[in-house]
């Protein structure tokens, strides 16, 4: 199994690292269970659905213990908590990998420091390419990540640095909302709203707000009608 980030755009190579390798031979079957349970955990979350992202991510990292590889299970603990930057949660510690840290490879320890806004300049060759980029607060480096959660996260990790332009934001209301990810198109949404409401613009703020309204199902337009017996 190959666990090196390499150049490709994480947390893209993250799921990738838990799954076989390519062209080779049938992974063992902890190495399947593990990559399926991550890949529902990260949908749950992104959904809205806390209580099957946790039972997901927890079968998760009990076949991966069974590998005995902190570096493995590391992967899992920063996907988990990519999630949560991207959804602009960013008050929750990554709990999970600070205590794998001692561990974990330096790629993995530059990439946790990323999401929590405090990679050092020398760590930053450590990063992807796309992810490199977007470090620097560049928002055209946006376009070139093709992963969603890891474009997610790069604004995320914008956003806390206070690099995030309209654009920034723009990119991550859109892609969120093309995934029919709810909890972080709210999550941007409410940026959005808020930049608007300190600006002034009452059209566009009262129109987020009953974006928000149709997003969260709370809107007339979202329920459906009531049919009389």
């Amino acid at each position: 199994m190959k666990t090196s980030f390499g150049k490709r755009t994480l947390p893209l190579a993250m799921i990738a690292a838990l799954a076989a390798c390519a062209g080779g031979p049938q992974p063992p079957d902890w190495q399947l269970e593990a990559k399926g349970s991550m890949d529902r955990s990260v949908a749950a979350y992104m959904e809205g659905n806390s209580r099957v992202e946790m039972a997901e991510l927890e079968r998760a990292r009990t076949q991966l213990t069974r590998s005995g590889r902190a570096d493995l299970l590391a992967t899992a603990e920063l996907l988990h908590c990519a999630t949560r930057v991207a959804s602009l949660v960013m008050d929750e510690p990554c709990t999970g990998f600070e205590k794998l840290r001692p561990d974990a490879t330096e790629a993995q320890r530059a990439y946790a420091d990323y999401l929590k806004g405090q990679l050092q300049a020398q760590s930053v060759a450590l990063l992807p390419e796309a992810q490199r980029a977007a470090a620097g607060g560049n928002a055209g480096a946006l376009q070139g990540i093709a992963d969603p959660l890891s474009k997610l996260v790069a604004a995320g990790v914008m956003l806390q640095t206070g690099k995030a332009s309209p654009e920034v934001i723009n990119q991550a209301i859109d892609t969120a909302s093309v995934k029919g990810w709810r909890r972080p198109l709210l999550a941007w949404l409410g940026v959005q709203l808020r930049r608007a409401e300190q600006g002034g613009d009452t059209r566009a703020a009262d129109q987020l707000r009953r974006r928000i309204e149709l997003t969260q199902g709370t809107s007339a337009a979202a329920r459906p009608p009531i049919t009389k017996p």
